[in-house]
């Protein structure tokens, strides 16, 4: 079964559909989104993060973010995020400690990046049909790849953030 069918298959979910946002775009997620950041080591500095190159079909696709989603009515962006890099990265919530998170705020929507560091050894995998590959990347190549403009223009941010 390729990625076609793959992305077929998805059942919508609450939360799903895009808002017309006031800056001009369109965004997926009736009530926002979120996305895991998440760093290694578990203390100190940090050396690499997980990285999910987005399916050619997704928005902004063939570019590099990490796993997000639409946020379900409701739910914090801390557990959107955990749920949404579980389902597109196979990560466990229990191997990873939130430690912040960074807010994109566009009044009508909004974009959570929540902050994480492993705690517990894993290797993420592309587990949907939403990645073309899902892995962890060095924190030094990460603005030589080609980022989801949001994600690379908030990256100088986040990494300062992480090494808090």
């Amino acid at each position: 079964m390729g990625p076609d069918s793959l992305r077929k298959a998805h059942h919508p979910q609450p939360g799903d559909g895009w808002v017309e946002c006031d800056c001009g775009r369109r965004h997926w997620g009736l009530h926002g989104a979120a996305g895991l950041l998440v760093a290694r080591p578990a203390h100190g500095p940090v050396t690499d993060i997980v990285l999910q190159h987005r399916a050619t079909w997704s928005d902004e696709g063939g570019t590099w973010g990490v796993p997000g989603g639409a946020r379900m009515p409701g739910e914090t962006a801390a557990a959107a995020a955990l749920r949404e890099a579980g389902e597109e990265a196979g990560i466990d919530p229990a191997a990873v400690r939130v430690v912040g998170e960074h807010l994109l705020d566009h009044g009508p929507w909004g974009y959570t990046t929540v902050l994480a560091r492993a705690i517990a050894p894993f290797e993420p995998a592309a587990t949907d049909a939403e990645s073309l590959e899902v892995r962890w990347a060095p924190v030094d190549e990460v603005e030589g790849l080609p980022l989801l403009g949001e994600f690379g223009r908030a990256w100088p941010l986040l990494r300062a953030r992480l090494e808090e």
